[in-house]
């Protein structure tokens, strides 16, 4: 079975880093002239997954998108999923989930166990309740090749006072989670390829404001969320994050949804000519 690490690099390897988001958010439904459903929703989903899929490998839906419509979305969010598995695309679910014990093992049933009604090849995943209680969780979707990429340091500004929070020995929040995601990806590191635990390190914050330090992230797969629209330029991945950037994976949303359904093919191609010059 082929883990996580080893398919993100596979697929970063062979068609560039970039991930595109999927965001059926009322406002971007509206621009493309669809309804505010989850049939509207299923309509713009299906075709950024057909414009994405011969241009990336990887996507990321946003699941409260679709959750919004309730069940209906809930079965959009599904179909869409399977689509893009079956094209060759891997999918990031970005629903944040995180909780302890037998919850944690219900939200890996759900979204990560192999067969599982959302089976994604990762998951965003909240570790304030520490990464540890989310093991559960990272030990199903191991078992099933899958992994989850745990929220570290955001492009919020919410987030800065509680990730940049340092404990006795003057670590932040923020460089903990990163330290104990690494930590879990020992193995990989040991033998020069990626794990299965990413961090998100937002990129319109410092990593010197966050405390983390790049060294041990060199296993650890970045899901990078803040460029275009929120900011930050996928041409400067390599002075953001240093020797770090080799695993980051830079996510754009708005700056290519926004293109519309004409534009859209043409706006991926452009984002990704910026990460891979």
């Amino acid at each position: 079975m082929t883990g996580l690490g080893a398919r993100l690099r596979a697929a970063t390897d062979a068609r560039g880093p970039l991930c595109v988001g999927i965001d059926p958010h009322a406002a971007l439904l509206r621009t493309w002239g669809l309804p505010d459903t989850a049939a509207g929703a299923r309509e713009f989903a299906l075709a950024v997954v057909e414009a994405a899929a011969p241009r990336v490998g990887i996507i990321k839906p946003q699941a409260a998108f679709f959750e919004r419509f309730g069940s209906a979305g809930i079965a959009v969010l599904e179909e869409v999923i399977l689509a893009a598995r079956s094209a060759g695309l891997l999918v990031i679910a970005d629903a944040k989930r995180g909780d302890i014990g037998s919850t944690a093992e219900g939200y890996a049933a759900a979204w990560l166990a192999s067969g599982a009604p959302l089976e994604s090849d990762a998951l965003t995943v909240a570790p304030y309740l520490g990464l540890g209680a989310l093991d559960p969780l990272i030990r199903i979707a191991q078992e099933s090749g899958n992994g989850v990429f745990a929220l570290a340091s955001t492009s919020n500004p919410e987030g800065v006072a509680l990730q940049s929070a340092r404990s006795t020995d003057g670590t932040t929040v923020a460089a903990t989670i990163a330290r104990e995601a690494a930590e879990r990806n020992a193995a990989a590191a040991e033998a020069g390829e990626w794990g299965d635990v990413g961090v998100v390190i937002g990129a319109t914050r410092s990593l010197a404001v966050s405390g983390i330090a790049t060294a041990c992230l060199a296993a650890t797969p970045i899901l990078a969320p803040g460029f275009g629209a929120q900011g930050a330029q996928l041409g400067d991945i390599a002075a953001i994050f240093g020797e770090a950037a080799a695993t980051v994976i830079p996510s754009v949303s708005r700056s290519v949804l926004e293109a519309g359904r004409a534009g859209l093919a043409a706006a991926i191609d452009a984002h990704r000519a910026e990460v891979v010059a």
